[in-house]
């Protein structure tokens, strides 16, 4: 996750934070949004005068020019005719701005009280995670703190635990994770360390026989962190939500919760719920942990996101505008799960693969080892999974601001997102894709020294797949242990020769 959200830019009310007003639209939004489509009304009345005025005389008026005038001419239709599609488009054939009635209905019951616990009716008790890396104190200090108390309102202090871990962020980071601490009103556990003890942590031998730590050890205990309090709770939880330091709207989070995936009695059926997280208002961010349905890694990083690789389901439910889109894995910044997972006599936790040179992201192990808790029936269309692309976050607020108006124009992208991917080879060939939890495969894989002297070599052997092997590619990256200022956290090694 990126390593700081900038301080916010906008001072935002509690019911600015809230607060959706006519049109679905929230508050803090509504300026950018309003301004769009009064400019794309004008704009359209005015062309399609325009176009009806040009489609009259067009035979007539390109017969009598020559050559070059006619082509400007062209050039000029072309273009008017493509800034109309546009228009119609925003305005008439808008993605993911229709919100489903169970969406509204949540909506409207957390705008027709004030009183606490309003969008949590069935009580359901809900487990709140976080890991922060905030050195300058702007994240909990800021909009998402905020965000975070509104969210804890709104289900209700009495069904909520609220667990946030940080560590390396120096004092003012300490600080304000302090002061957002003396705010919570639900039970907590909120932890500042000046750095995490590695020494629980494995340790691997890398080509040269230095022993490292993994950068997915090192993040898979950092998220772990944030769970720790779940084994001492005198709780039994119906939900987690796990977020990143995400700019996100309350209501969102408690659609993602309630809503995703609604069966006939409105209820969420769900063993993992994903937002869709946006490092700009147009890309996509966690394309390292999200795989369609059939385990393809996604296509270029804007919508519809997944490729037309074997049979597209997870494509074709974003075009057709599920709120339940059929993954494998996903994060997107935000994600719910079904607690019971979590609080099982032997509960998923986040890990990473055992191979050293298989480098996967313990956001998308996690969903492989949640599919294996209870296995889906043979031949099931879902794995239980779903991305719910009405719920989006951003990671800065002026990209998040603007994720309103830019949804409005994604089903115009889909034909060149097709042709883009394909020409730049996405997704990319994974070999262990089709890989099944169990199977003998020959295969050439690293077999690490002991750290005391004795090397480590590339060897063809018999190896045991594990469940994960749609996450991966081969890779390592290691925690830089001693980092100098400016220096990123972690470092890549390069792959062995021999490695495939």
């Amino acid at each position: 996750m990126p390593a700081g959200v900038q301080s916010d830019e906008y001072e935002l009310s509690s019911e600015s934070l809230l607060g959706w007003r006519k049109n679905d639209l929230p508050g803090y939004e509504w300026r950018h949004h309003t301004s769009t489509l009064r400019w794309m009304g004008r704009k359209l009345s005015a062309l399609s005068t325009a176009v009806i005025l040009l489609l009259v005389h067009t035979l007539s008026v390109l017969f009598g020019l020559g050559v070059r005038r006619r082509a400007i001419f062209l050039i000029r239709l072309t273009l008017g005719g493509l800034l109309v599609l546009i228009c119609l488009t925003g305005l008439f054939w808008p993605s993911y701005t229709h919100l489903p009635p169970h969406y509204k209905t949540l909506r409207n019951q957390v705008h027709s009280s004030g009183s606490p616990g309003r969008g949590n009716i069935e009580n359901q008790k809900v487990y709140i995670a976080a890991v922060l890396y905030d050195p300058e104190g702007t994240i909990a200090n800021g909009r998402w703190g905020d965000a975070i108390l509104q969210l804890i309102e709104l289900l209700g202090e009495q069904n909520v635990f609220l667990s946030i871990y940080e560590n390396n962020s120096a004092q003012e980071g300490e600080n304000a994770l302090q002061a957002l601490a003396d705010r919570v009103t639900c039970n907590k556990s909120i932890v500042s360390e000046p750095g995490l003890s590695l020494g629980k942590i494995p340790r691997v031998a890398i080509p040269g026989g230095n022993m490292r730590i993994r950068r997915i050890d090192y993040l898979a205990e950092v998220r772990n962190r944030a769970l720790k309090p779940l084994q001492s709770a005198g709780m039994t939880y119906d939900k987690i939500i796990y977020l990143n330091d995400v700019i996100f709207d309350p209501v969102e989070a408690l659609q993602l919760l309630f809503c995703t995936n609604a069966d006939s009695d409105g209820v969420a059926q769900y063993r993992a719920a994903c937002a869709v997280d946006f490092s700009n208002a147009f890309k996509f961010y966690d394309t390292y942990a999200t795989r369609d349905l059939e385990g393809y890694g996604i296509g270029l990083p804007f919508y519809p996101w997944f490729t037309t690789a074997g049979k597209a389901q997870s494509r074709q439910d974003v075009l057709e505008g599920r709120d339940a889109v059929r993954v494998r894995s996903c994060w997107g910044g935000m994600v719910a799960f079904d607690a019971k997972f979590f609080q099982d006599p032997d509960p998923v936790r986040f890990r990473a693969d055992s191979e050293i040179f298989w480098d996967a992201s313990e956001c998308c192990i996690i969903h492989a080892d949640l599919r294996d808790a209870i296995p889906t029936l043979e031949g099931s269309h879902s794995s239980g999974s779903y991305m719910n692309p009405f719920v989006r976050v951003a990671y800065d607020a002026r990209s998040h601001s603007w994720l309103w108006t830019t949804r409005r124009f994604e089903k115009l992208y889909p034909f060149i997102h097709n042709i883009l991917s394909h020409l730049v080879g996405f997704p990319r060939y994974n070999p262990r894709r089709t890989e099944l939890s169990g199977q003998k495969i020959m295969d050439t894989i690293w077999v690490p020294g002991d750290g005391k002297g004795k090397e480590g070599k590339v060897r063809t052997t018999e190896r045991e797949a594990g469940n994960d092997g749609f996450c991966g590619r081969r890779g390592l990256e290691v925690l830089v242990e001693k980092r100098m200022s400016g220096q990123d956290g972690f470092e890549p090694i390069k792959v062995p020769a021999g490695l495939v």
